[in-house]
């Protein structure tokens, strides 16, 4: 006889949701959210949502991929118990050659938000129940001096105090350096927390923190400039700077994390549960704590479903001192009924009562 929190169904289907302007990182420029919807039922009639959230410019990673990846799991998930939620996403990877980091996620999550919806508690509470608030930062995106002004006075009304610039587009540092001088003239009391997305090199970054210097400005962080594989330079533009280094493409895994603090490559990890998946995500905040490293919750371009999951997990695990869960705001549609509730700058995922509570609107 089957239990109760058996998985008896599991469908996934495109999700794509358009932008209000084109979100440019370093790496390109993406113009929609092309992610992927997963739903999951459980012996008992209980539903859980997951998305998967593919950038292309970020790490390569592409719909059609994660697609596949989470259609050929259908397979050999019926019959499974939901509370195997870790095994099950390691499964996932194994099985499936074409398995990405978001697919994993959403996989988890829609496994997990069954799972806790069953059980009556909320993500944020299953994840360790440390607080249930945020602080947000909001991005500005690649783009011209005049328009990050804008985006800098249009965030500032939101009252959202924390910019997260990014940098290492095309143009180079001295296009940078004119959108930043713009951004600090526009948002003068703001935080700079400035994002490369690992598109700058070793020369660049030099000449960038001369710049930023001239300018009289004393960022945040300095989040990814270099290569995920420029360990040493990484360590070495924190020793230079005096500047906080953050790393994001550098850290995918535990043992990423581990090389990080052994080589003093940074202070702070950006953890983005479309890396790898929650669990190995969750094995990140354990090993970060371990070595003394500080927190960060990130993600790609995400519909108010994930970015509620990372909040939650986030609050959940608690210690978290940054955090960057925006890109709702750039979507020119909410496709969802829940989630976690936004004022100015405060994520809240207190009102959850079960689950990560973000529903498709029929």
């Amino acid at each position: 006889m089957s239990a109760p929190t058996s998985i008896r169904g599991f469908e996934a289907v495109p999700l794509d949701i358009p932008l209000l302007t084109p979100f440019g990182i370093a790496g390109g420029v993406q113009s929609a959210a092309n992610n992927v919807l997963l739903k999951v039922w459980l012996e008992d009639g209980t539903v859980g949502y997951g998305e998967a959230a593919p950038l292309p410019p970020y790490n390569g990673e592409t719909q059609a991929g994660a697609l596949a990846a989470l259609l050929a799991g259908r397979e050999w998930t019926v019959g499974r118990d939901a509370r195997q939620w870790r095994e099950l996403g390691a499964e996932l990877a194994r099985r499936s050659p074409s398995a990405t980091g978001s697919a994993r996620c959403a996989f988890e999550t829609a496994v997990l938000d069954a799972l806790t919806r069953h059980d009556g508690i909320s993500l944020t509470k299953f994840f360790g129940g440390a607080g249930t608030e945020l602080t947000t930062d909001m991005t500005v995106t690649t783009g011209t001096a005049e328009q990050a002004a804008a985006d800098a006075r249009a965030i500032r009304a939101r009252n959202i105090r924390i910019l997260k610039v990014k940098v290492g587009g095309p143009g180079g540092p001295a296009r940078d350096l004119a959108r930043l001088a713009a951004i600090h003239e526009a948002a003068p009391d703001s935080p700079l927390i400035l994002d490369g997305n690992a598109g700058v090199d070793r020369a660049a970054a030099k000449e960038l923190v001369r710049g930023i210097k001239a300018l009289g400005v004393e960022p945040l962080l300095l989040e990814q400039w270099l290569p995920k594989a420029d360990l040493e330079g990484m360590r070495d533009l924190h020793r230079e700077s005096g500047w906080k280094v953050a790393a994001d493409e550098s850290v995918v895994t535990a043992e990423d994390a581990r090389r990080i603090a052994q080589v003093g490559a940074a202070q702070v990890v950006n953890i983005k549960l479309m890396k790898a998946g929650l669990a190995v995500a969750s094995d990140i905040v354990g090993v970060a704590r371990a070595e003394g490293l500080g927190l960060m919750i990130g993600g790609n371009v995400e519909s108010l479903l994930a970015m509620t999951t990372s909040a939650c997990f986030a609050a959940g695990h608690g210690g978290f001192g940054y955090a960057d869960l925006d890109t709702p705001l750039f979507l020119a549609t909410n496709p969802f009924d829940g989630g976690f509730a936004l004022e100015g700058d405060r994520i809240s995922v207190a009102g959850i009562a079960a689950g990560h509570g973000t529903t498709p609107r029929s």
